[in-house]
């Protein structure tokens, strides 16, 4: 161990590189999706809604079996599990390059990718808090950090060119590219061994998948108009009590568990974890209303999408290399309150821009405020949580972080997706119900086509679908559409803006915590 250890100081930068490599794939490929929305509805001949589903999907799948996968990695080895996961994204990628139609996409995209993302995060957390200690683990945090913010900068603008120019799916295949690169330099790490139990904790297992599938599940049905949304919400929150019931009991029974209960007894990682949790919930928001905005609403390509949103990723990379490397003596609860009050200022003034922007480039200031602020989060938050784990533990704090992050952005995904095509319903109907020009026939009409599949549309494709209307039905419908569409999305924007609040008051209650020390081998979660 000791030999690993000496030949792993002389190569640092390498290790640190491979592993934010990693990092860039797992949030480049979600940037991707975002980014060629349109150009994926129109190649493979499906509906907006339905590839938000897909996105949406992955993001599930991934927080639904994130804590299995961290205990998976203590069985198997974190390295291997490591391995599998960027095998996972692999089979996406190809499946992206090659498929036809939406469900091998659904498949081996959303499904197998997100299965390899449960295993790929809570195994690169442990790789980097068992390859580093002291200063260089911060630094390589914020690396890992500053790549998901590179590949949140490069995800929009190459994807957006490369789909414009070429294709959506050469982007996925350069993904593979990149993956393959990764794995052929998997010598330099040092596996991190795990000592603790090796049972496996099925009932919680299951418990778990229940418990975060069931509540971002139901918000997906209502998303897509389905029945049982209450039910599949209600089992969601029920499977997530007697999960927390159910680790207690085997804690006390002295018997293993999936996780162990006594790491929320720390308050820096309960506020870590929780911080975690409404930055994921913004990001995923944010990253859902604003392509749907800039391609159905605006009508741009995915170039000029990608450009859009450029000062949101550009600045949250540039911030978070900037804190990485300036943190210096702040306080890291003061970075992350500043992180998440300029994440509410920039979300807050989106708000009354939506519907007023002609053009993206007028959403730059927000945009870089928010950026700004996410910057900072993702320099910071990951150490906060994890470094004053000791080692036999950091595995399962990985799993309950990386869940937190995923269940977050999941759900903001979801959730802000079904607000956003609830309130579409609600103003066409009742724009449509206020008109002089339609008929009580084609009101009926109307409401019956949203309650089947409300969807944000551009108006070339509602014009294209009204052919044979009367022009007088014709322009009506149009204007209906145009007013309807900016609502709904300012609605969606509501939801990050009340994450990043929240976010804000815990930040403050951070600040009066004591700051997080690395661990050593034998000490205790600090409280």
């Amino acid at each position: 161990m000791a030999r690993d250890a000496e030949q792993t100081v002389g190569r640092p930068n390498r290790l640190a590189v491979l592993l934010s490599m990693a990092m860039f794939v797992l949030v480049v490929d979600t940037s991707l999706m975002n980014v060629s929305i349109s150009a994926v509805v129109r190649d493979l001949d499906t509906t907006a809604s339905r590839v938000q589903s897909a996105i949406a999907l992955e993001a599930l799948v991934s927080a639904a079996f994130i804590l299995i996968g961290g205990k998976v990695g203590d069985l198997i080895g974190r390295k291997r599990a490591y391995v599998l996961g960027l095998l996972g994204y692999a089979v996406g990628a190809v499946a992206m390059t090659v498929s036809q139609s939406l469900a091998p996409i659904v498949i081996c995209w959303a499904l197998i990718g997100g299965i390899g993302a449960s295993l790929l995060l809570p195994a690169m957390q442990s790789l980097i808090h068992g390859n580093f200690e002291g200063k260089a683990q911060t630094k390589v945090y914020a690396m890992v950090g500053a790549a998901a913010a590179i590949a949140a900068a490069v995800g929009p603008l190459i994807g957006g060119f490369i789909t414009t120019f070429l294709s959506w799916r050469v982007g996925f295949a350069l993904e593979g590219v990149i993956i393959a690169v990764v794995l052929s330099g998997i010598g330099l790490i040092r596996n991190v061994e795990y000592a603790g139990p090796r049972h496996i904790d099925l009932v919680g297992a299951v418990l778990s998948v229940v418990g975060m599938g069931g509540v971002v599940l139901g918000i997906l049905v209502w998303q897509e108009g389905g029945d049982r949304v209450f039910a599949l919400i209600g089992l969601g929150v029920v499977a997530l009590a007697g999960l927390a019931y159910w680790l207690v009991r085997r804690k006390r029974a002295n018997r293993p568990a999936l996780l162990d209960p006594g790491l929320f007894g720390s308050h820096l990682f309960r506020a870590g974890i929780t911080g975690q949790l409404l930055q994921q919930i913004t990001l995923g928001g944010i990253m859902i209303a604003l392509p749907i905005y800039l391609q159905m609403v605006l009508e741009y390509n995915a170039l000029e999408a990608g450009l859009s949103l450029a000062p949101l990723s550009l600045t949250m990379f540039g911030v978070a290399l900037l804190a990485g490397r300036r943190a210096g003596k702040r306080r890291p609860a003061a970075i992350i309150r500043t992180g998440f009050l300029l994440l509410s200022l920039g979300t807050a003034v989106l708000i009354p821009l939506v519907p007023r922007a002609g053009f993206g480039w007028q959403l730059l200031i927000p945009l870089a405020v928010a950026g700004a602020g996410l910057g900072l989060l993702v320099s910071q938050l990951n150490n906060y949580t994890l470094s004053p784990v000791e080692d036999e533990r950091v595995s399962e704090a990985a799993a309950v972080n990386s869940a937190g992050g995923s269940f977050g952005l999941s759900f903001g995904l979801a959730f802000a997706g079904a607000i956003m095509l609830a309130t579409l319903s609600l103003s066409f109907t009742t724009l449509a119900d206020r008109s002089t020009v339609l008929d009580p026939g084609e009101k009926q009409e109307v409401a019956q086509a949203l309650e089947q599949n409300a969807e944000v549309m551009t108006n070339e494709h509602l014009d294209t679908l009204l052919a044979g209307r009367s022009p007088e039905v014709h322009d009506e419908i149009i204007r209906i559409n145009t007013e309807a569409r900016p609502v709904a999305l300012q609605t969606a924007l509501i939801i990050p803006l009340l994450a990043a609040l929240l976010g804000l008051l815990n930040a403050f209650r951070m600040t009066r915590l004591p700051d997080p020390r690395p661990s050593s081998g034998d000490s205790n979660l600090l409280g």
